[in-house]
């Protein structure tokens, strides 16, 4: 059976164990997510890898876990996973519909000798559907949803968030979500395990909640940079500043608008927030103000204001911020400055305990805690 104690400081998923199959994107980013928060994660890497082209080394979604090398097409290979299953308490797969069942892993063979086993299934498109069983990367799960078609300026394409938001907030963070209301239904009396379908073109639509909302309201115009959150709205925007760089207003509420325009110097000259036949007057007064000084300057002029504007930074510069700096936001650990685990936690703290994990480099830790010694033989 799991292991389901907790270890004092381990972060508020120890003794949780979950199972791996290794992939790419959204699926490894999910367990990464668990072994932050304290869980046991054991990756079953294949022999010969299929990772994206990066170093191991610097792969950061692979911090916090151990690794095993199964050939899950070799004879044996099926049989050593479902060892690993038998005292798991979570699986994390994200092949393409019917794989894992071919393969022999599927939920079925699981749930024969794990009956209370959440089985995570990470994919695009979701388990059935038209499209389940072609390929498919983020760009095209957000395009569908409409969340792609949102974002950027009007008549220009739209612009493309990297896979932030399909593979890791429609996709991931969807699963970890799942993963552990299911985990909690297993552990109630009466409860089982199951199967959790966590489809990034669900997540994603989900995500867009709130803006369906807006538009059966008549408050949300369906067309990219027309609306208050995408960029039409000349108070919640990016402008550049005198030395190339950018910074990024959000001064939606009357209050916040007052202190902005103050701080900026516009306020006699600014017109009404309201007229929105005005606004392309007013996003020109401000841009031509922000162009007068540099990004340096904006910034010390709006620091520890309500005015809600703040410096884009790059993603070097991220974590020399003073705030973010100051509440540990990034850590640094193998010498891979790296974001730091979130949420956090008052009684659990979650923290970074080994950098990414090697393929295979934990076979013999693995099965001896575990108890799979049939890990070791040269056929996995």
């Amino acid at each position: 059976m799991a292991v389901t104690g907790n270890v004092p400081g381990s972060g508020p998923l120890a003794g949780v164990r979950v199972v791996e199959l290794a992939g790419i994107g959204p699926g490894p980013f999910a367990a990464m997510l668990l072994a932050d928060l304290g869980a046991d994660v054991v990756r079953v890497d294949r022999p010969g890898g299929g990772a994206l082209a990066v170093d191991p080394a610097y792969d950061i979604t692979n911090r916090g876990k151990r690794s095993v090398l199964v050939d899950l097409k070799a004879p044996g290979g099926p049989a050593r996973v479902l060892d690993l299953v038998e005292r798991a308490d979570v699986l994390i797969e994200g092949l393409r519909p019917g794989v894992a069942e071919r393969l022999g892993v599927g939920p079925a063979d699981c749930h024969a000798r794990n009956p209370g086993l959440v089985y995570g299934r990470m994919t695009g498109w979701g388990q059935d559907g038209p499209l389940a069983h072609t390929a498919g990367h983020d760009i095209a799960y957000i395009a569908v949803t409409g969340a792609l078609g949102m974002i950027g300026n009007p008549g220009e394409p739209p612009a493309v968030p990297a896979n932030l938001v399909g593979d890791y907030a429609g996709g991931s963070l969807y699963l970890v979500i799942g993963v552990l209301a299911a985990l909690r239904h297993a552990r109630t009396p009466g409860g089982a395990g199951q199967v959790v379908d966590a489809a990034i073109v669900d997540g994603t639509a989900h995500l867009t909640a709130m803006i369906h909302g807006m538009m059966a309201a008549g408050g949300w115009q369906d067309r990219r940079g027309a609306n208050l959150l995408d960029g039409g709205c000349p108070f919640y925007g990016t402008y550049e500043t005198s030395d190339g760089g950018y910074m990024a207003v959000g001064a939606l509420e009357q209050q916040f608008y007052d202190t902005f325009v103050e701080l900026l110097g516009i306020g006699e000259q600014a017109p009404a927030r309201k007229d929105v036949s005005r606004w392309g007057e007013l996003r020109e007064a401000v841009a031509a103000r922000f162009r007068t000084r540099s990004r340096e300057e904006w910034t010390a002029v709006f620091e520890g204001s309500d005015a809600c504007v703040a410096p884009v930074l790059s993603l070097g510069e991220a974590p020399l911020h003073p705030h973010l700096a100051a509440r540990g936001t990034f850590t640094e650990f193998g010498g891979i400055t790296q974001p730091a685990p979130a949420p956090r936690f008052s009684a659990t703290p979650a923290r970074v305990t080994s950098g990414p994990a090697r393929p295979g480099a934990h076979t013999e830790s693995v099965a001896a805690d575990w108890d799979v010694p049939a890990l070791l033989t040269k056929d996995a």
